[in-house]
């Protein structure tokens, strides 16, 4: 998830501020120069996104795992047992 969170914002940020370049007539270094800071600084900010999401995901999901296995082992544990 944190890859694909890095992927989508860099390369968003990397055509906005490209498109952004050209239609103010910057100098195409400027332009480029900008264009790949903002292209590393939104992939890191994507990626630690991501992770973030990532955890909070993995988290819920195995506390959910945990609780309905939790409650189909209990009725089982208080229910008599034939003799």
């Amino acid at each position: 998830m944190a890859h694909q969170y890095a992927g989508i914002l860099g390369s968003l940020a990397m055509f906005v501020t490209l498109a952004r370049g050209l239609a103010h007539g910057g100098s195409a270094g400027a332009v480029c120069w900008a264009a790949w800071l903002s292209l590393v600084v939104f992939a890191a900010a994507g990626y630690l996104v991501g992770w973030i999401a990532g955890r909070i995901v993995d988290e819920a999901v195995s506390r959910r795992i945990t609780v309905e296995l939790a409650e189909r082992e209990s009725p089982a544990a208080e229910s008599p047992r034939p003799t």
